[in-house]
């Protein structure tokens, strides 16, 4: 790797120019500081300076730099500014006729060469002569020039030069003495101008830096304003130039980026991430109007401000940034091995926080924000160990409440259940590096998902128990089913402690479960006139008891035989606190030695149950073909049942009556 050298001062920009030549690169964006829909950025820029030279006041604009060849400085960053400080010095030069040839010659060493036309206005600018008095309209008075080129307006930078120039002008006017307060040796307005020599400012490393576009985007605006503060906190004083915000952005984090986000605009990527960080910090310190921010900043990344952050926020940041770009240029794999469900990203957990087009759910960003605190919190990378780690916040945070109609929305769906979840987090990341050691002899103070902690720290005393546990704890939690929680297996195996752990029977109903219950084509009507054959431990065979709503054309109540979701089978174990899952768990341990149709078959009826109940069980064509809704009516007497043949049909007349 080539030795990247640097060296640095403090420069005017007139000082800038007698030393070297300053050429913008054809590759770079068009000037955009002076765009019409940029008026703000301008004025605000252009106010700073004034306000320095009218009440004489120093002013730092952050740092300047790129690569030096040949005493050429070709700008890696200071594009926009160095633009307007020559705008601003040849305004001041042609205000007091000190366009002399002495001056004109160091004017013309800068130089774009981003368009030909950009490049001849600025040598004509300060070559030619335009009359300057309170009321003119310079871009006007250039335009109607003889040396002007009609086709030059439509040049975006030429453009954007002209609407600058003016704004200098209502702005300048009245300064005395402007030439000298620009140029003098006090150096009222000066930056950091850094040379790089060995950068290699190839065409890669442009097309990298201004994907971006032509325009500037709300990154660019940000990074800006952003940078400004680190300068003024002094958060970067003591850092080699090379390990500084301001270098790294436009260097090693744009490789970053530039690799993992769609390459056509790695703004977004930066500022997507950028904003899920300061989500995530506010979170862990209880920041005012906090939840405010964390929704704003859900609905709209872009709306992230510099003064979100403090210089804790600002250190947490550039490690993550750093560490980020370490684990990708080492090619680590971060692929996690193991199901995250509906919240599975296309690629990776950090691609789903970045990618173009993209907004993460909170869920995704906890997911980000937990694989993060692993990577900072742990000397050395374990695959292993990240993977339970991962696997660990995983169960936690899918673990939203399956709803009567077979549906289980995201638990975290909101700034409040994000705040606790990402404190959650920050409390188990300082056992991290070995989580389930941490849960097995560890307290939790966080009282988010409480009760799927506890289910955590069981499994942990699980496998420290016993290592060989592990297995089959992880293929139980990665079934469609159970989705992270396994206490209805356990249930299923009558599980008291890690000691009495019946390994070889919970095997066995984790791949019953596997087997039976894996996607919404099994809940069949197989499935259901078993269920029909299983009681209760009080001798009830009412599995559909689990979900009614009144009937209203005759007097009987509607009953769901289980309706054809995957989800509606875990609201039956989960939902109404548990009451009808001992009928799933009997069907269960049925199951172990038969099969579906099988225990159908084999279902001898108890005297005392209904007829209409066991033709259900032993007709197939009642339920395969006359019950479509797999919904069914049943009087208070239960003296028979009424197959609906909708979820509201019209009348009962035109629904099967069962006797």
């Amino acid at each position: 790797m080539t030795e990247i050298k640097h060296q640095g001062e403090v420069l005017s920009f007139w000082e800038l120019l007698n030393l070297h030549k300053i050429e913008i690169p054809i590759i770079q964006r068009d000037y955009a500081q002076g765009r019409a829909d940029k008026k703000e950025i301008r004025e605000n820029f252009l106010g700073a300076l004034f306000e320095s030279l009218d009440e004489n006041q120093p002013i730092k604009l952050d740092f300047i730099y790129g690569n030096l060849d040949e005493n050429v400085s070709h700008p890696l960053d200071g594009q926009q500014r160095l633009t307007t400080l020559f705008l601003l010095h040849w305004y001041a030069a042609a205000k007091e006729n000190l366009l002399i040839d002495k001056n004109i010659d160091i004017f013309r060493k800068f130089t774009y060469e981003t368009r030909i036309s950009s490049r001849d206005f600025c040598n004509q600018l300060v070559s030619k002569s335009i009359s300057i008095d309170k009321n003119s309209i310079l871009s006007e008075e250039a335009i109607d020039s003889s040396w002007f080129f009609l086709s030059w307006k439509k040049d975006p930078t030429i453009d954007a030069m002209l609407r600058t120039i003016d704004n200098i002008h209502k702005l300048f006017y009245e300064v005395e003495h402007l030439w000298d307060k620009l140029t003098g040796s006090n150096r009222l307005i000066a930056f950091y101008h850094i040379d790089l020599e060995g950068i290699g400012l190839t065409d890669d490393l442009y097309i990298k830096m201004n994907a971006r576009g032509k325009l500037l985007s709300p990154f660019e605006n940000f990074k800006a304003s952003f940078q400004k503060l680190i300068y003024d906190e002094k958060w970067d004083e003591n850092k080699d130039f090379l390990q500084t915000f301001a270098m790294k952005i436009d260097t090693v984090w744009t490789d970053l980026f530039w690799s993992n986000s769609a390459k056509n605009n790695i703004d977004n990527a930066f500022i997507r991430f950028i904003s899920t960080i300061v989500m995530c910090r506010k979170a862990i310190k209880k920041s005012e109007n906090r939840m405010l921010l964390i929704s704003n900043l859900q609905d709209e990344p872009n709306s992230v401000k510099p003064s979100f952050f403090d210089k804790e926020d600002f250190n947490y940041l550039c490690s993550a940034l750093d560490k980020y770009s370490e684990v990708y240029s080492s090619g680590l794999e971060l692929k996690l091995d193991f199901p995250l469900f509906q919240h599975r990203p296309e690629d990776t957990i950090f691609s789903a926080i970045v990618y173009e087009g993209q907004n993460a759910s909170y869920t995704q960003k906890t997911l980000f924000y937990a694989q993060t605190e692993y990577l900072l919190n742990v000397d050395e990378f374990n695959k292993e160990k990240f993977t339970e780690w991962m696997r660990v916040i995983r169960n936690i945070i899918l673990r939203g409440d399956v709803v009567k109609v077979g549906t289980r929305p995201t638990i975290i769906r909101s700034p409040q259940t994000l705040d606790g979840v990402i404190n959650l987090i920050h409390e188990l990341s300082s056992g991290c590096n070995d989580i389930y050691k941490y849960l097995s002899t560890s307290n939790i103070k966080s009282s988010f998902a409480k009760e799927q902690v506890k289910e955590e720290q069981l499994k942990s005393e699980l496998i420290v128990f016993d290592i060989e546990n592990k297995k089959v704890i992880f293929d139980t939690e990665d079934t469609n089913l159970l989705q992270g929680k396994i206490s209805f297996a356990l249930y299923c195996t009558n599980y008291d402690t890690a000691e009495n752990f019946q390994r070889a029977e919970f095997e066995k109903i984790s791949k019953t479960i596997s087997t039976y219950f894996d996607s919404d084509a099994h809940i069949s009507n197989d499935l259901r006139r078993a269920l029909l054959t299983i009681s209760d431990d009080n001798g009830s065979f009412s599995y559909y008891n689990y979900w009614w709503s009144f009937w209203n054309v005759v007097s009987a109540d509607k009953r769901c035989l289980l309706d054809s979701s995957l989800r509606a089978l875990e609201f039956y174990i989960y939902g109404n606190k548990g009451e009808y899952k001992v009928y799933i768990k009997n069907l269960i341990l049925k199951l172990l030695d038969d099969d579906l149709i099988g225990i159908a078959d084999k279902f001898i009826p108890p005297i005392t149950m209904p007829n209409w109940k066991v033709r259900l069980i032993k007709e197939t064509e009642l339920l395969d073909n006359k019950c479509k809704s797999n919904h069914i009516a049943i009087p208070k007497d239960e003296s028979c049942s009424y197959l609906l043949k909708s979820m509201r049909p019209r009348d009962i007349d035109g629904c099967e009556k069962i006797e």
